[in-house]
């Protein structure tokens, strides 16, 4: 996709939604942490519904610790990896109560050496709180960035990198849940929903759907 075409495609995201945001529901940081780490292999809406009752029983690092992995992992056992991410949880309510006064750190690596952060859950937390100019690439991001044409990669670091690069840098900021949320509820991965899409003159997508 050329640069022209690039800015338009953001301009007209950007004008749809003006103020995208998470589907993720938190309260605090340390809340938005928790809630991406066990998003991972699971939807936003299920993650929803067992943090509600989650953050309202363990609304703190303090408290998450003082459920432990068992307390924990009764919360979450209807999301995916729900043991394991029990187990990350409260390693990572712990490290942030040893390491860093219980607060989250707005440092990628102190982040990525918390218990299942990785780069875009770093990214994730970067961007949404701090606000930081970074690109958490999941596999809607890497679909759309590859379908579309936008930015062709062949694994996520790719993607993210080419996104830095070719995403217009007054778009970037939100960038990540323009993208996000287009490729969860337009451009999905069996079929493509090209006919309701505000983008579809500019994507370079050869199988549309009708």
């Amino acid at each position: 996709m050329k640069r022209d075409a690039i800015r338009e495609f953001f301009r007209r995201l950007a004008a749809a939604n003006p103020e995208p945001k998470t589907e993720l529901e938190y309260a605090t940081p340390y809340q938005l942490l928790v809630a991406v780490v066990l998003s991972a292999q699971a939807t936003d809406k299920s993650v929803n519904i067992a943090t509600r009752k989650l953050f309202a029983a363990a609304p703190t690092p303090e408290a998450m610790l003082a459920l432990g992995d068992e307390g924990v992992a009764d919360y979450i056992k209807t999301i995916g990896l729900f043991r394991n991410k029990a187990k990350n949880t409260v390693a990572l309510s712990r490290l942030l109560l040893e390491r860093h006064g219980g607060e989250v750190p707005k440092d990628r690596e102190a982040l990525e050496a918390l218990p299942g952060v990785g780069r875009k859950t770093a990214n994730v937390v970067l961007n949404t709180v701090f606000r930081e100019p970074v690109m958490a690439v999941d596999t809607h991001i890497f679909r759309v960035a590859n379908r579309t044409g936008l930015a062709p990669g062949k694994d996520v670091n790719a993607v993210e990198q080419a996104l830095l690069k070719r995403v217009p840098k007054d778009y970037l900021l939100d960038a990540h849940h323009w993208l996000i949320l287009h490729g969860r509820y337009v451009c999905t991965a069996r079929k493509p929903d090209c006919a309701a899409c505000i983008v579809r003159d500019l994507c370079l997508f050869r199988d549309k759907t009708a």
